[in-house]
């Protein structure tokens, strides 16, 4: 997915040079007190298409104007939000029984009800509700109310990281049901239980948030917070060094410039986030499946990492990193270009003029799109063209906007990020399955492998956690074979912040971040340094 949206698995990408040079927010870092519990401004490098969680806005937790039914903590353990407490499970897995927290409110003043969470789910499952995320929840055969304060789901088939589901962000049936979800003003204007309230919109400018008085878990010291939006790497470095923000995620090269800062505090998130280049299987090239090999056996991942992640970062081997529990450890491999070379000899691509290998008149090129604006991204671009080209395969690396490269993705290949927390299916099943080829972010390349499928189906059924270690290992071992993706790095991330406040900390983060990740992803919690 690329960092484009919030809806389905992905985030809205970097914006346009002349829209990242925009003036800075009112209430810029300079009138941010932090001991008074003024106002916070932060740079992030993109900004939601929507607000609204039926279209995926906060489906993986995080939301500061929402809350699900569960959260989890600093260590992705899940806990109680809505929920007063953990599901009930019953029916060898297939029923999650809910009991709601007493005294919620929505920022309204609205009371919190089971009609609210069952709304909630049926619309963002009705197939005329415009958002990618459904197959996350294909297990969920019914969702029903039980009195004011219950919930009931009933599951086609166990599921077993189901309760990691449930932290999509309810919404207030009394304001949403009266509006079409993809079209309605709720998707600007949402109204949620959470910590803030949005108080302004400014599209491709800022996002501003104040404190919400009726929140159940008290309100927050920080009163106000501005998301501001800048998607030039550079500029958002130059503004917070001025002063014009209190923190900003950076790439490693820039986040580097502030050690030593006294005022400052460098904040670095180990993730599933990985770099990758999709390969669709429609284009004449990347389609084959000898260049897809040789192009993995092609690339140096470990320079990648030192030379344009400063070591922030672990190669990628796949989709998992090397230090998730279901990584297959003896997949890992160093640069081949004896083993690309002779892949491609075997398969009739031969060297031609330029040393670029022709097959049947048709040379060994394509063209490799990143998002303008995004210098980690531009770095693994030509890094992975130099690379290709020492196999004999032309790879041209064109800047664009998510404008110009939606239109495009279905036969062009695109640095691209993905990676998400919790659970392997929670990432591998979106961008891999054959079903979901096409349908927005999800599987880009339209991969389509049937052992890849299997794997997939048995990982998402199984019961048995040796059985699902096992699909996902058979998974693993058949992207190495068919590869769809180049999977390039798993990538850290840094965050600088000002130095004023108590408990800001980092998760394990998934590929979205900066907007609801980061040092600020508890900043309801945030105390004022004494």
């Amino acid at each position: 997915m690329s960092t484009r949206r919030i809806r389905g698995a992905a985030v809205t990408a970097a914006l346009a040079a002349a829209v990242t040079a925009c003036s800075a927010p009112s209430g810029g870092g300079g009138s941010g007190d932090g001991k008074s519990g003024g106002s916070v401004v932060l740079g992030v490098a993109s900004e939601p298409d929507t607000l609204s969680p039926l279209l995926g806005y906060g489906k993986d937790g995080n939301s500061k104007i929402f809350d699900g039914l569960l959260a989890r903590d600093a260590d992705l353990k899940l806990k109680p939000a809505l929920a007063a407490a953990l599901p009930e499970v019953t029916d060898g897995g297939r029923t999650y029984t809910y009991t709601l927290r007493d005294g919620v409110e929505f920022s309204d003043g609205e009371p919190l009800t089971a009609a609210d969470v069952v709304y909630t789910y049926r619309t963002a499952l009705d197939p005329k509700t415009n958002n990618t995320f459904k197959s996350e929840l294909d297990a969920v055969k019914e969702v029903e109310a039980s009195g004011d304060d219950k919930v009931v789901f009933t599951l086609k088939y166990p599921y077993a990281p189901f309760a990691a589901r449930t932290v999509l962000p309810i919404v207030p049936e009394h304001i949403a049901g009266e509006q079409d979800p993809n079209t309605g003003s709720f998707n600007t204007e949402p109204v949620g239980t959470g910590p803030y309230v949005l108080s302004r919109w400014s599209k491709g400018e800022k996002l501003t948030f104040k404190a919400n008085p009726r929140y159940w878990g008290g309100e927050p010291k920080v009163k106000t917070f501005t998301m501001a939006v800048i998607g030039d790497d550079n500029v958002r470095a130059t503004r917070l060094r001025s002063g014009d923000l209190d923190g900003a995620v950076l790439p490693p090269n820039l986040a580097a410039t502030f050690k030593g800062d006294d005022a400052r505090r460098t904040y670095e998130a180990r993730s599933y986030d990985f770099r990758a280049v999709t390969l669709p299987t429609a284009n004449k090239v990347t389609g084959d499946r000898a260049i897809r090999r040789a192009l993995d056996a092609a690339v140096d991942r470990e320079a990648m990492v030192d030379k344009i992640l400063d070591g922030a970062g672990r190669p990628a081997y796949g989709p998992l990193p090397v230090d998730d529990p279901a990584f297959s450890e003896d997949i890992e491999r160093t640069q081949d270009l004896g083993k690309a070379g002779k892949i491609l000899d075997e398969a009739g691509w031969k060297p031609g003029e330029g040393g670029i290998r022709t097959r049947d008149g048709r040379r060994a090129a394509f063209t490799l799109l990143y998002p303008s604006g995004d210098k980690v991204r531009q770095d693994h671009a030509l890094a992975y063209a130099s690379d290709a080209k020492k196999a004999g395969i032309e790879v041209k690396a064109e800047s664009a906007t998510w404008e110009v490269i939606e239109p495009r993705m279905k036969d062009t290949a695109v640095l691209a990020g993905f990676g998400s927390t919790g659970d392997p299916d929670f990432g591998l099943y979106t961008l891999l399955h054959s079903s979901l080829a096409g349908d927005g972010f999800n599987n880009m390349a339209r991969y389509d492998n049937p052992a890849v499928d299997r794997a997939l189906d048995n990982g998402r059924r199984g019961q048995d956690p040796a059985e699902r270690t096992s699909a996902y290992d058979k998974l693993q071992r058949a992207l190495v074979q068919d590869p769809g993706y180049t999977f390039l790095t798993h990538i850290d991330h840094l965050y600088v912040l000002a130095d004023r406040w108590e408990n800001p900390n980092t998760q394990l983060e998934p590929h979205e971040h900066g907007f609801a990740s980061g040092p600020w992803w508890n900043i309801e919690d945030w105390q004022p340094k004494k």
